[in-house]
């Protein structure tokens, strides 16, 4: 990192920050894997979609951005049994920042989690397209300090 590490380390976080735009809970771009909702046809799925911190729709993602504003909580991994009209269920691990001793020089720790999204709603700006509005992480083996076993976000669409 050069000669002042703590520098190094504070641009790069606000980089990170800047790269992201800010909002609730939302989905991070998805790997190469997951379909976006607007095939080239113009056609759409039938299920709901995820919206990611840039406001595109995905489904069946592998990673997801908890914290859009900073990125110190995010789900990778993503595996996922259940994508219909009504919810979404996976496990993944979510990699949350310690921010010990404070965000900049922080660790990220993985806990395994499960993953639901329920709650669809059409889409104000998209017709024909509905999304997961509620986001519900399960810890499974561990948790960052502070977290209850259950945790609920709301996700903006």
């Amino acid at each position: 990192m050069g000669r002042n590490p703590m520098r190094a380390a504070i641009t790069l976080c606000a980089a990170a920050a800047l790269a992201v735009p800010m909002g609730t809970a939302s989905a991070a771009p998805s790997a190469q894997h997951a379909t976006t909702v607007r095939t080239e046809h113009g056609r759409h799925t039938q299920d709901p979609v995820l919206v990611d911190c840039a406001f595109q729709p995905q489904v069946r993602p592998e990673a997801f951005i908890l914290a859009c504003g900073d990125g110190n909580s995010r789900l990778v991994s993503l595996h996922w049994m259940r994508w219909d009209a009504s919810a979404a269920v996976g496990r993944g691990t979510n990699v949350v920042n310690d921010c010990d001793p404070y965000c900049a020089a922080g660790t990220f720790r993985p806990y395994p989690v499960i993953v639901r999204l329920d709650q669809p709603q059409a889409s104000q700006t998209e017709p024909g397209e509905r999304h997961y509005t509620r986001l519900t992480l399960t810890y499974t083996d561990g948790r960052p300090d502070g977290y209850p076993r259950t945790v609920t976000y709301p996700l903006s669409g």
